[in-house]
């Protein structure tokens, strides 16, 4: 058979691509052949493409590398899994295995984290929108409720009132730390008194009792520094609670914000030198609780790590479909999967993979995924060499936010698989068909074609 003909083109050479003269270290080719020894091609044949992977070794390694980060600096640890970055029920009761809570921001999350057996004792429920009925099952349950506006203080005292006993709660609150943007959205101002204004009504009011504080100052935070503020801020406000109120704080929420080793864009540095090691942001915050706290003082810590522990250990297998020339020049590829299945596309620059060795030079390459979307694109530019349709590209890391952000748009969602420590491979969120889409439909009776 005949080849295809292309007209060449001419790319200007640009330092550190790939040009006559060989090619800059950081544009090496990437391949991968296996995750945690089942190969790509096995996963991809047996559970269809594209197809997200998790690692259940490497879920359970991060979460004890983070854990043993903090609990071998101070004495008091608790983390809770953040549902919203990633709550597929086998990654959760994974991270509750190895003995975080649950921390959820709705009642839909809330509900998932009854449902896979966590007792309302062990549930943190934040976030601003906390409806009446799901905020009475959480204190009827003993959950740790951190309250975000002077509305939710009213509607608690109500249903104390109701329930005939006081309820446990906790305020957020929120700080400059030295990050900009300031997070301001959620909770009590501190500079401003606002938070201070929030434990006089909770305490004048007689219904509530206040034993806990939470903050979260934003998410991919690269400076550990901005987390001693915090916790010092926090340490200084609790004591002024307990002087001046009677309360006793009994834990400190930090929150969580701890960056992945994935890439935002525009930035230059590889993650490995751009984001510090989670050692140094635990020395910061632990050094900054003993400086602060009394002596013989040592309240809960607790933090609600997600990305930095579940991102590493999820991978997404696609598929080349086609390939075409761009009238820049650019070779630009086709996959199965875009930002339906990668939201976070729009953030991050992922670490990209092949399935083979591929001959043939690199060349700058655009990514697109396979929506009828403009915006559909995975990568704008990357160097590959010369793919042939078929040809399997793995991205990562992928594990945070992707599977709860995910849309059901022009696309199905595919299986969501777990390769298990011993190199079993278990599904854990079967594909979708038109059925599960359908579902809930309804076609009125006169609309029907006949």
């Amino acid at each position: 058979m005949k080849k295809i003909y292309q007209k060449p083109v001419i790319t200007k050479l640009q330092t550190g691509f790939m040009n006559k003269f060989g090619s800059s270290p950081l544009y090496a080719r990437k391949v991968r052949t296996d995750i945690d020894g089942v190969p790509i091609s096995e996963l991809a044949e047996k559970f269809g493409s594209p197809l997200f992977v998790i690692s259940e070794k490497q879920l359970r390694e991060k979460y004890r590398q983070i854990y043993s980060a903090f609990a071998n600096r101070y004495p008091n640890v608790q983390f809770g899994w953040s549902y919203k970055t990633n709550y597929l029920k086998a990654v959760c009761a994974v991270l509750h295995q190895e003995g975080a809570i649950a921390e959820v921001v709705s009642e839909f999350e809330y509900e998932k984290a009854r449902n896979i057996g966590m007792e309302g004792k062990d549930i943190i429920f934040n976030g601003p929108h906390k409806t009446i009925n799901a905020l009475k099952r959480a204190a009827l349950e003993g959950a740790k409720i951190h309250i975000d506006h002077f509305d939710e203080i009213t509607d608690l005292e109500h249903i104390a009132d109701e329930i005939g006993k006081q309820i446990k709660v906790a305020i957020r609150i929120n700080m400059d730390t030295g990050i900009h943007p300031q997070w301001d959205r959620f909770g009590f101002n501190l500079e401003t008194g606002q938070a201070l204004d929030a434990v006089k009504r909770i305490a004048s009011g007689g219904k509530l009792v206040l034993n806990g504080l939470h903050c979260h100052i934003g998410t991919f935070i690269l400076e550990p520094e901005a987390y001693g503020k915090e916790v010092e801020k926090m340490v200084k406000f609790a004591y002024e609670i307990e002087d001046n109120f009677g309360f006793k704080i009994e834990y400190l929420d930090i929150g969580g914000g701890f960056p992945s080793k994935n890439r935002l864009k525009g930035t230059y540095l590889p993650p490995d030198v751009a984001v510090p090691p989670v050692e140094e942001f635990a020395e910061k915050i632990t050094d900054s609780l003993y400086s602060n706290l009394r002596p013989g003082d040592f309240p809960k810590l607790i933090l609600e790590t997600g990305r930095a522990i579940v991102d590493e250990a999820g991978y997404l297998i696609t598929t080349v479909f086609a390939s075409k020339r761009l009238p820049d020049g650019r070779k630009a590829y086709i996959a199965d999967a875009g930002v339906n299945l990668l939201f976070t596309a729009f953030w991050y620059k992922f670490n990209i993979e092949i399935d083979r060795e591929v001959q043939g030079s690199n060349e700058p390459s655009v990514i697109y995924g396979p929506l009828c979307m403009n915006i559909d694109i995975i990568d704008e530019g990357t160097m590959l060499p010369p793919l042939k349709r078929g040809t399997r590209l793995i991205f990562s890391p992928v594990g945070a936010y992707n599977n709860t952000q995910w849309m059901q748009f022009i696309e199905y969602r595919p299986n969501v698989v777990m390769v298990m420590e011993d190199q079993t491979v278990e599904i854990i969120r079967e594909k979708e068909d038109l059925s599960d889409i359908e579902r809930r439909e309804r076609l009125p009776e006169r609309l029907k074609i006949k």
